[in-house]
């Protein structure tokens, strides 16, 4: 399994119309992604900082397709609510110290 992590600081007073396009349009593309597996999006909790995404990813190919197929749409989607660049990497998860996370995603 990898994650690919996401950072960037958004626009806080387009945060609720930021989580709304996630929800309605950037999830559904994620979702018909190959290997794709869960996102979990983490937003500062007093709205000063950066937001951290993690999307999961059955392999590493799959979440490579991704930034190189598909991630530029979503980057044109989310650009209007993004005060700085994005960026990411890569990371294996070592799922042997998450067996019980890693068997709840896959049921």
């Amino acid at each position: 399994m990898f994650a690919r992590i996401v950072e960037f600081i958004p626009d806080f007073e387009k945060k609720e119309e930021l989580i709304k396009t996630l929800r309605n349009q950037v999830l559904p593309i994620l979702k018909k992604q190959s290997g794709f597996l869960e996102i979990l999006p983490l937003f500062p909790e007093n709205e000063a900082g950066k937001v951290v995404s993690i999307s999961l990813w059955t392999e590493k190919r799959d979440a490579e397709r991704f930034e190189r197929e598909t991630y530029p749409r979503v980057h044109e989607i989310l650009k209007p609510y993004l005060n700085t660049p994005v960026s990411y990497k890569l990371y294996k998860v070592e799922t042997t110290l998450a067996e019980h996370f890693v068997e709840t995603l896959t049921v």
